[in-house]
């Protein structure tokens, strides 16, 4: 740097000197021509003021572009059909999101960590396999997955999380599926396979399914293995570190508050509220995150803004130490004093987590991530799971051909004292509430499976009502209702089990009702379960 100012400064004082030559090598004409040769002298000088001014600001542009040089590498990566520039401090990465247009989200420098990146152009684009572009909602729940050797638990745990969801809050939620693996075969397969068994909530937004690019993991078989892990162990939770760092780094833009989930875990009935009303309540201390369980990772909610941050410190120490370690450094570095003691540190820390209870998830993942381990760890404060709702229901005889698992019975479910379990329906079963006399019924809810048994639900089962009135039965003599409200010995079909529930409101020209039956129009695969039974008057 010196060297560029000394020469700069030879050049300057080179000009000037040319200048000063040059006037002098003005030939004198007499005393008549004294006058315009000093108006022409003048006039020279005002010119070679103004070079000299030019000459000096660009010295110092170019002076502070080298002063910005020596303090960070200038660094420029292509990306598709833009250039991304990397700063010293965060840096915009395009990323394409299909048919939907361009994204942006800012990340931290991350080239400084993972220096193999910037070998490639589109290594920090996210792959958005399904999707809708959702944003703006209040709630962000994020759930990396990998390739597992023995059994899959991520469409229980997605079932487990949209079970007990109302029409509003799926509204207001984003749940985002990380496939961490480069194999595009099994990346599609996760999609397809979350496409079937969620069809309504992926055309909707509410689940998103997302991987990384090829060339986002660096070559684990340099990592050092210390605090006497073994090597695949090393590699295991350094991978993790990455995984939980990309998600939280394309979380950040899409709501308020980001919660940190497992492909192997169960959420209690009412997470949803629980967690929005104590985030409400909390929302004005100054806490870096939300405990909404006490194992590991699990259930810990970010306010967005904090992610980037958060996304960074993991990066800076990805090879170094687990995820939840990294999570405690944060929380030493932000509140702990040194000259201190460890019992002042963890009552500063405390004040940074603010911890819920009972917990709103439950690890029941046997089988670890990590090849041959086994993970046995219960979260003690998560109680006994509700498997029923119960609700005042009007009086009603009730039958039905389904037989019914030891004591899991209809009468008990309807009553609200248990739920109904029947071993495997076939094609003609049907359940039949005959009211005591006709009443009006506002609306009705019946929903199949429950947090433990998701998959013990009525598939291609309609829900059909019997009018009372002499106008409604005329029309239902006659055929006068539409093609999809076909009448079967004098009832009307209202509506059928979608992803395991029905529900809805029944239109005023069929009250009042004096019966109500669920009818089963398939042979299933499974037995059927019956959570909650509401029929509201």
């Amino acid at each position: 740097m010196r060297l560029y100012s000394y020469r700069f400064g030879c050049l300057l004082a080179l000009a000037c000197f040319l200048s000063v030559t040059w006037i002098k090598s003005i030939p004198s004409e007499g005393e008549s021509t004294v006058l315009p040769d000093m108006r022409t002298l003048y006039e020279r000088l005002l010119v070679a003021e103004k070079l000299g001014g030019q000459v000096s600001r660009d010295l110092s542009s170019i002076l502070e572009q080298l002063r910005n040089m020596s303090r960070a590498p200038n660094i420029t990566q292509p990306t598709r059909n833009a250039a991304t520039t990397i700063s010293t401090t965060k840096e915009t990465v395009t990323q394409l999101m299909g048919d939907s247009g361009r994204q942006t989200f800012l990340v931290p420098n991350i080239y400084l960590y993972m220096p193999h990146l910037r070998q490639h152009p589109d290594s920090l684009v996210p792959n958005v396999v399904l999707g809708q572009g959702r944003r703006g909602v209040s709630m962000v729940l994020g759930i990396p997955t990998v390739k597992r050797e023995k059994e899959s638990y991520l469409v229980n745990t997605l079932s487990s999380l949209l079970y007990s969801l109302t029409v509003s809050q799926r509204q207001d939620v984003l749940i985002i599926v990380f496939v961490a693996e480069v194999d595009s075969d099994y990346v599609g397969s996760v999609a397809e396979t979350i496409r079937k068994n969620f069809p309504k909530e992926s055309q909707s937004g509410l689940l998103e399914v997302v991987s990384p690019s090829q060339y986002y993991y660096p070559d684990f078989t340099s990592l050092k293995e210390t605090f006497g892990d073994s090597k695949d162990r090393v590699k295991w939770r350094t991978k993790q570190n990455l995984d939980f760092s990309f998600l939280m780094l394309y979380a950040q833009d899409k709501g308020t508050f980001y919660t940190q989930l497992e492909d192997d875990v169960v959420a209690k009935a009412d997470y949803y509220n629980a967690m929005k009303t104590f985030a409400t309540q909390e929302a004005s201390k100054q806490w870096l995150f939300l405990e909404f369980s006490q194992l590991g990772f699990i259930g810990k909610m970010f306010r967005t803004r904090d992610l980037p941050m958060i996304a960074e410190f993991f990066l800076m120490f990805h090879r170094d130490k687990p995820i939840d370690w990294l999570l405690d450094h944060i929380l030493w570095v932000k509140v702990c004093n040194p000259e201190k003691n460890a019992k002042d540190c963890n009552e500063q820390k405390a004040l940074l987590k603010q911890r819920y209870k009972p917990s709103l998830f439950q690890h029941v993942g046997l089988h670890s991530s990590l090849t041959g381990k086994l993970q046995y760890l219960k979260d003690k404060d998560f109680g006994k799971q509700t498997l029923y709702r119960a609700h005042r229901n009007p009086a009603a005889e009730l039958s039905s051909s389904l037989k019914h698992y030891q004591q899991h019975s209809l009468n008990r479910a309807y009553k609200g004292e248990d739920f109904l379990w029947a071993l495997t329906p076939i094609k003609g079963d049907y359940i039949l509430f005959n009211f005591t006399q006709p009443i009006h019924v506002s609306e009705y809810l019946f929903r199949s499976g429950n947090i433990e048994t998701s998959g013990d639900k009525f598939y291609n089962t309609t829900l059909e009502v019997l009018p009372s009135n002499a106008l409604a039965q005329d029309k239902v003599a006659t055929g006068s209702y539409p093609p999809h409200k076909e009448p079967n010995k004098g009832f009307v079909m209202i509506g059928a089990f979608e992803n395991g529930v029905a529900a809805g409101e029944i239109e005023e020209a069929l009250q009042p009702i004096s019966a109500l039956r669920l009818v089963v129009h398939s042979d299933s695969d499974v037995w059927a379960l019956l959570s909650e039974i509401l029929i509201k008057v």
